[in-house]
């Protein structure tokens, strides 16, 4: 399939147009030179044979460090990375394009999927690579008023590197003017042939919004005539902190980008580790990754299934959804010692074996649990309150859905039986019988139709967990597995300096690059990462899932109420870390 869709390209555009390049992940990738690749994105969409009509990701490298060019890689000051599904083929595309230049320019694509228009403006606030014909190529995460582009090179990466913060009182006007919302920025207009418009803003600290974001509306009375969503107010630069972690000490950042993910973060980022290190994590350590993945599904999505009750007017719901989560949190607890951010996956497996007594705690849950579900059920779902606020509202159709990059339940909720863990299985995920709900309508009702039954089917997966968990090591004896075993280090003094320098330094991973999908609580949870060689990663590229689903916002709001804006972003599953970084 890979060399299909490589001799496809070269037949249509010539060997020079895609030069391959080998990578550690073994994705079919290519270079194609900037003044083609609308072309051959456009070809890809819509012409090929199984096309690519996803896509997932799409970010920068700064390449002037970079000392390791090998295997068909091509030495440029910038590269764009575009990253492509193809749900036909159930396999990923990465297109390459190099640029030169201290800040380089390059065709938006935005007329290709409107999903490339965050990702766009992302890539110039971060690298200063501007898209021409972008319809509003502005800074997305920093403020406006910020000097430099975080993610180049050059950029200082702790506030050591900086001198000392001052604010001067013009520095004060400065922010304060630049908060000041136009619409006219926006593209947006203040009146209409017959009425003004409204401007009203929700947020950053409205209980609807889940955290730390701004939505502007422009209302005609209580319609919405459209919506700005204004992110960055949760960004801590993710990945520009990948770059100076080694690869061990970066695992508990992960931790706090999806923060109701938990481990699920770590694992994301650890397979693509892995590919690039050549690491076979033990059966037992994936079981084991697999249960604690799944109970952090289900922990988030209560925490969803509450608050978005409460969200559309019924109180009760969040206590008992919470309680519940307690719960999870004390099995997290006996085995990981932490509980939102355990930090307990590790290079090669996870931290220690699971703890005497595990299997009586996971037990009763098991028992417990299926009955609450019911209980919400009749609480929640079956309420006529919580119907008239989600059914048929915030709607969008299975193409629209992948034309935005909607994935994990708002895509099933659409019609469309697609889940990682069943296509593309990780972490031993084929070995284990669950059943991938869907929805037909793609509104706020089907969406939590599929995360309610979602948790169901993790309690099966849990249970098999349960039942058929293997013996063996809980870490690989690869000599890059990080910390190594530690019982093996008195054996003679060469392993007890490899797990000193493991420990103190980190380990040195092969150059290369690779990357990884999962399928998170919220939807495609994926880390790029690409190494030189070194004790740290070169580039860490996180891609969330929340990140495209809030860029949606706008399209599935007009027409609704400002009542129906809170329906729609509680049935949305949301963390704001998540979009920021």
């Amino acid at each position: 399939m890979n060399e299909s869709i490589i001799a496809a390209l070269q037949a249509r555009f010539g060997e020079q147009t895609c030069k391959v390049q080998v990578t550690r992940d073994a994705m079919p990738t290519c270079w194609v030179p900037a003044d083609k690749i609308v072309a051959v994105l456009q070809y890809l969409k819509s012409d090929v044979n199984m096309p690519y009509r996803m896509l997932y990701d799409l970010t920068a490298i700064d390449e002037r460090a970079y000392k390791r060019a090998q295997n068909g890689h091509i030495h440029f000051d910038f590269a764009v990375v575009y990253n492509l599904f193809s749900f036909e083929r159930n396999d990923f595309l990465r297109l390459k394009v190099g640029l030169r230049g201290e800040y380089p320019n390059l065709p938006s694509i935005t007329h290709i999927w409107p999903a490339a228009n965050w990702y766009e403006r992302e890539v110039y606030d971060m690298f200063g690579i501007r898209f021409d014909g972008h319809p509003l190529l502005k800074r997305i995460l920093m403020p406006t008023t910020w000097q430099g582009h975080p993610l180049r090179k050059e950029h200082p990466a702790r506030a050591t590197e900086m001198g000392p913060f001052r604010l001067f009182d013009e520095k004060v006007d400065r922010e304060q003017e630049a908060l000041q919302f136009r619409p006219e920025e926006w593209g947006l207009k203040r009146q209409s042939d017959d009425s003004d418009f409204m401007f009203l803003n929700i947020g950053p600290q409205h209980p609807g919004t889940h955290g730390v974001l701004r939505i502007i509306l422009q209302l005609d009375g209580e319609d919405i005539v459209d919506a700005v969503p204004d992110i960055g107010f949760h960004h801590r630069g993710a990945e520009k902190m990948g770059e100076r972690q080694s690869w061990h000490t970066y695992i508990p950042y992960t931790d706090r980008i999806d923060y109701l993910g938990g481990v699920m973060n770590n694992l994301a980022y650890l397979l693509a580790v892995e590919k690039l290190a050549g690491i076979e994590v033990p059966l037992r350590a994936q079981v084991i990754r697999v249960m604690l993945c799944e109970f952090f599904r289900i922990a988030s999505h209560l925490v969803w299934y509450g608050t978005f009750a409460q969200d559309v007017g019924q109180l009760s719901p969040v206590f008992y959804m919470f309680t519940d989560r307690e719960r999870i949190f004390e099995i997290i607890e006996a085995v990981c010692g932490g509980r939102m951010h355990p930090n307990w996956f590790r290079i090669g497996g996870v931290a220690q074996d699971l703890p005497n007594g595990w299997d009586k705690l996971v037990r009763e849950f098991i028992k417990y649990f299926p009955p609450k579900l019911r209980e919400y059920d009749k609480m929640v779902m079956q309420n006529a309150i919580f119907k008239a606020r989600t059914v048929g509202i915030g709607i969008y159709t299975l193409e629209e859905a992948i034309d935005w990059g909607v994935t994990g339940p708002g895509l099933r909720a659409c019609g469309l039986e697609w889940d990682m863990r069943k296509m593309r299985p990780y972490s031993g995920y084929e070995n284990f019988a669950f059943e991938v709900p869907t929805a037909a309508n793609g509104d706020c009702y089907d969406r939590a139709l599929v995360r309610i039954e979602e948790m169901r089917q993790s309690l099966r997966i849990i249970e098999q967990c349960l039942e058929h968990m293997p013996a063996g090591d809980f870490k690989s004896h690869h000599p890059l597995a990080t910390p190594p075993v530690k019982q093996y280090t008195m054996h003679d003094i060469e392993t007890l300096i490899h797990h000193f320098l493991n420990v103190s330094w980190g380990p040195v991973i092969p150059a290369g690059e690779a990357m990884s999908c999962i399928e998170a609580t919220k939807g495609w949870n994926g880390y790029y990462l690409i190494s030189d060689g070194n004790t740290s990663p070169y580039r860490v590229r996180v891609r969330t899932p929340s990140f495209p689903h809030m860029q949606m916002i706008p399209y599935i709001s007009r027409g609704y109420t400002v009542a129906d804006l809170l329906s729609i972003l509680g049935g949305m599953d949301y963390v704001l870390a998540d979009i920021d970084r």
